[in-house]
């Protein structure tokens, strides 16, 4: 079985994520939502609505799971079993970034990455700009899955 998992803070979840995520589903015959968990990070969302939200934006997938983990995404790779951990690449600034903890992954643990490219108009969005337009009072229902609604 290829398992794959999708490692993040989902804090939301946005469009972006959904995009790799449903296009992932294709190429895996498992894909597990990683949401990593870190004690030093203020999280606009709890544990508990992030996974919601997941949850119910894939709930008629059975290939895709949500689990939490601390620590090393490596570590969780492991434990549960994935060969493969995925990603969503947005930009230049992405790659460089993603393709270090890529490169480390792979030479403490043998886990491959694949990237997707973040589909074009969805490539602007990321969680940290949702939350900027929640904290302000703005529309944020077009950057996010519809279970994203509180």
């Amino acid at each position: 079985m290829k398992r794959a998992i999708f490692p993040g803070s989902f804090d939301p979840i946005t469009l972006g994520h959904f995009d790799i995520i449903e296009r992932g589903i294709h190429l895996f015959d498992e894909i597990i939502i990683a949401i990593g968990t870190n004690a030093e990070k203020a999280y606009m969302f709890s544990e508990d609505q992030r996974r919601t939200f997941i949850e119910n934006a894939f709930a008629g997938h059975s290939n895709v799971k949500v689990d939490t983990y601390e620590g090393l995404t490596i570590d969780f790779c492991k434990k549960v079993n994935a060969q493969f951990i995925l990603r969503g690449l947005r930009n230049p600034a992405d790659f460089e970034f993603e393709k270090a903890i890529a490169h480390t992954n792979r030479k403490l643990s043998g886990i491959e990455t694949v990237f997707l490219l973040t589909s074009s108009g969805k490539s602007y969005i990321s969680s940290s700009i949702v939350r900027d337009v929640i904290r302000n009072g703005g529309d944020y229902t077009s950057l996010v899955p519809d279970t994203v609604r509180f």
